[in-house]
């Protein structure tokens, strides 16, 4: 399989990664330069845009939500450096006005996290019109909702009656949701 992606990912094998979550970040970059990509990676905008400015890689892979501000303006500068860069934009809120803003500013494909290394390389590795593959093991739409409550959780620093204002539901609702394991 290794030996197959290195013939589709071409002369300049350069690729970006900027996401803040560093674990996360870790390794994706592991698993990308395992597949023949050379990594650099970034956990803010501005190195993001830094690194895109001063060496244009020719794959990039850019979380939509970092701590400092915007993924998509990393894009869009490394879009002005280098228009042939083929880019994914990941992020852990799958909204149409968000994949639909990404793509107007120059993102080739929109992943919504959790992504596997396997989902970003096809994103990367596709061509033209061609749509990747679909991931071998989705996840259930149970655990999609479930992951998507915990975020929500986190976010409202684990205040229950917080989370459940904002996902508008019931606070006991929440509660038992919370107390269960994750739906495989």
């Amino acid at each position: 399989m290794v030996e197959n992606a290195l013939k589709e990912i071409g002369d300049d094998n350069t690729l970006l990664l900027v996401d803040d979550d560093e674990p996360f970040l870790r390794r994706l970059a592991r698993a990308m330069e395992k597949r023949g990509f050379a990594v650099e990676t970034a956990e803010t905008v501005a190195a993001g845009r830094a690194i895109a400015t001063a060496r244009p890689p020719a794959y990039a892979v850019i979380d939509l939500r970092l701590g400092d501000g915007n993924g998509l303006d990393v894009v869009e500068v490394l879009r002005e450096k280098r228009p042939d860069a083929k880019i994914v934009v990941l992020t852990g809120y799958g909204a149409i006005a968000t994949a639909v803003a990404a793509v107007k500013i120059g993102a080739t494909d929109y992943l919504s996290k959790p992504a596997d290394a396997n989902d970003v390389t096809n994103a990367l590795l596709a061509t033209g019109d061609e749509l990747p593959p679909p991931p071998e093991n989705p996840m259930s739409a149970d655990r999609v909702r479930w992951e998507h409550i915990q975020r929500v959780y986190e976010l409202c620093d684990r205040n229950v009656s917080e989370t459940a204002r904002r996902l508008s539901m019931h606070r006991r609702t929440l509660q038992r949701i919370l107390a269960k394991r994750s739906p495989k």
